[in-house]
């Protein structure tokens, strides 16, 4: 019944070619020219079957950077601010807070110790070390004081006040 029908030559059928966008949303049909004569509608005729697509043409993938990427993976790091660089002073506090805890300065410096770690957890970078400035202060000062105060003590014990 249909003698002297062509057939439009379809290309060899292989993967889709491009990104998941580009499959998904296949581009627009083309416009058919306005006049058409029969022997040229012979080369748009189509099997119902299927998509048309000798009617699409060919457009290259819009997204040919992230098409790389998806090809060619790449690993990523993420650099973040190094925190363990940031000394809470954690053990030196405790120290001072059950033996030196001079004026309650050790607890003061446990407790600003503890805050360092906090912020460590955070990423607060310029607190922590705000913080960790301030725990090594007091630190060093319950330590002094309670130095001084021991050396005191045992000069006293030497010396007692009756022998003057």
């Amino acid at each position: 019944p249909f003698e002297g029908v062509a057939w439009t030559p379809r290309p060899p059928q292989g993967p889709p070619q491009g990104c998941f966008t580009c499959i998904a949303k296949p581009p627009a049909l083309r416009q058919a020219s306005p006049i058409l004569s029969p022997s040229s509608a012979v080369y748009l005729m189509e099997s119902k079957s299927c998509k048309g697509d000798s009617l699409r043409p060919a457009v290259p993938c819009k997204h040919s950077v992230e098409k790389k990427t998806m090809t060619n993976p790449t690993t990523v790091i993420e650099i973040y601010p190094d925190t363990t660089e940031v000394n809470d002073y954690y053990l030196w506090s405790i120290f001072n807070f059950v033996y030196l805890n001079f004026c309650c300065l050790g607890f003061i410096a446990l407790a600003y110790s503890l805050k360092v770690r906090d912020k460590k957890l955070l990423n607060d970078l310029n607190g922590a070390v705000e913080d960790a400035k301030t725990a090594r202060l007091f630190n060093i000062t319950s330590s002094a004081l309670a130095t001084f105060c021991i050396i005191l003590i045992f000069i006293f014990l030497r010396y007692p006040l009756t022998d003057y």
